[in-house]
């Protein structure tokens, strides 16, 4: 069935509307992140750059790290921006845009979202890795496309709803599981999440400034919230529409994120200069991690300990990293020496 030009918007250039990519510009391997700036840090790593497009927050490099093509590409910030993404991503690889019909042959995606998160459990440490395993929509996204409740994992879903005493007016939350293949590539060398997609950074994510919350033990009934094993780990804003596109399309897809603020009530921190040098890190990792290049036989990836010094200060946390240490990952091995962050203190 030919798709309406009011439906699948392509530029003049014949590049999709709002990631301005053409088809033959899109690797099988495609990072996310939400930051434009991020887009640049990761292409330095590439040996290659092919191409490079900006359009308003979405800005991509396609490229390859040690003979693997890979794209880089931007979001923006929350769910509603990843709707955008993932549809024009899964149109890229499975539209035919010279006929405007979907390909008989599907093309599946290896999209790996990389972020920042603020933990809920007061055992992950900070600069510490969390893949969701599992993403909560609390943002409504994916119950405006049809057969949510297929990618859904129902019984945790209704746990869940009893558990935090739900709103009514909020929308049903939904609980999706990570491509397998992608969570294979991270379950030892990270802490497993189930992991708060939040609508927005403030009331969504239990924070109050002049506005009281609906649910206002919300951080604290999800923290205390349990289900045959698992818990709810950390916040951020884009991993459950990931999550469940990918998982409605056939991609392989998945979110990793650096712990840069504990919410626990015990222990509310922020790393208030979590900037370039911290970014920086666990792209570079993660890159490696998606490129497969590099086996090793122990890996531990600082699971059970942030890789950087953190020295606290009336809650907030200044820190400095080591000119050179070694991380390992499941599928790397690499020593990673680093300019220290100028705006960070020292303390000895």
């Amino acid at each position: 069935m030919r798709i309406a030009e009011s439906e699948l918007i392509i530029n003049g250039d014949g590049s999709i509307f709002h990631l301005h990519l053409r088809p033959e510009e899109l690797a099988d391997n495609v990072i996310l992140v939400g930051d434009p700036g991020r887009v640049d840090m990761i292409a330095e790593y590439f040996d290659e750059k092919e191409f490079r497009h900006a359009s308003r927050e979405f800005v991509s490099v396609t490229g390859k790290y040690k003979g693997v093509r890979m794209t880089a590409l931007s979001t923006g910030i929350g769910t509603d921006n990843i709707d955008i993404v993932m549809n024009e991503l899964d149109a890229l690889a499975n539209i035919d845009f010279e006929t405007r019909e979907v390909k008989p042959v599907h093309r599946t995606l290896n999209v790996l979202r990389i972020g920042t998160s603020g933990a809920i459990q007061p055992e992950i440490p900070l600069g510490g890795f969390v893949f969701s395993h599992i993403s909560v929509g609390c943002d409504g996204l994916m119950n405006w496309y049809a057969d949510r409740d297929k990618i859904s994992m129902l019984d945790i879903e209704e746990a869940f709803k009893a558990h935090t005493g739900w709103a009514r007016h909020l929308p049903d939350p939904y609980f999706v599981k990570a491509g397998e293949k992608m969570s294979e590539k991270f379950r030892d060398c990270t802490y497993p999440g189930m992991t708060i997609a939040a609508s927005g950074f403030y009331g969504p994510q239990g924070r109050v400034l002049r506005m009281p919350l609906a649910m206002p033990a919300m951080v604290d009934k999800f923290e205390s919230f349990r289900f045959d094993g698992l818990k709810v780990t950390n916040f951020e804003m884009e991993g459950s529409a990931i999550a469940g596109i990918a998982a409605h399309l056939g991609h392989n897809a998945g979110t990793v994120c650096c712990i840069i603020a504990h919410r626990h009530h015990l222990r509310p921190i922020f790393i208030s200069t979590a900037n370039q040098t911290l970014t920086n890190i666990y792209l570079y990792l993660s890159i490696r991690i998606m490129n497969n290049s590099h086996k090793i036989k122990n890996p531990c990836f600082l699971k059970k300990q942030g890789f950087l010094l953190f020295f606290k200060m009336k809650n907030i946390v200044y820190f400095r990293i080591p000119e050179s240490f070694v991380c390992s990952a499941v599928h790397c091995l690499c020593v990673y020496s680093v300019v220290p962050d100028k705006t960070a203190q020292n303390f000895s």
